[in-house]
């Protein structure tokens, strides 16, 4: 069930809704769970709430002329602008608080092929995680 916990919050950590999955990890870390299956549901539910934010902005697009739609085409042009400046290699750092989610978002909206999007975002939520469990396992040795 810690697991399954984990992986939900990392999911929801991920979406555009406000969540930290890094501190459950390591509670459950130092409870003793297993550090592989920890990385493995942290990493999983992640990345699959990136999807998540990946295919709303490819479907939220379908609006943008109606009168509703909450971003400006300008603002849409800027967002393109940063994300080709920085191209897709700033999908590495998806992992980071405030532009984290943003950028999949808008990786959805600029039409990214998903296997490139899953492959980026999996291996820096990935690489992240890892550490976080490293750096752990120095601090509270067993």
């Amino acid at each position: 069930m810690s697991y399954l916990s984990l992986f939900i919050t990392g999911f929801v950590a991920a979406t555009l809704l406000p969540a930290s999955s890094e501190l459950l990890l390591l509670a459950l870390f130092q409870q003793g769970l297993a550090p592989g299956l920890l990385w493995l549901s942290a990493t999983a539910g992640n990345t699959l709430g990136s999807c998540v934010n990946w295919y709303l902005g490819r479907e939220i697009l379908r609006f943008e002329d109606k009168r509703w739609f909450p971003v400006s085409r300008d603002s849409l042009q800027r967002a393109e602008k940063q994300f080709n400046r920085y191209g897709y290699w700033s999908l590495l750092f998806a992992w980071l608080p405030v532009v984290g989610d943003p950028l999949t978002f808008v990786a959805g909206m600029l039409r990214m092929r998903f296997a490139l999007f899953v492959a980026l975002v999996l291996l820096g939520k990935g690489v992240r995680y890892a550490v976080l469990l490293l750096l752990a396992a120095g601090l509270f040795p067993e």
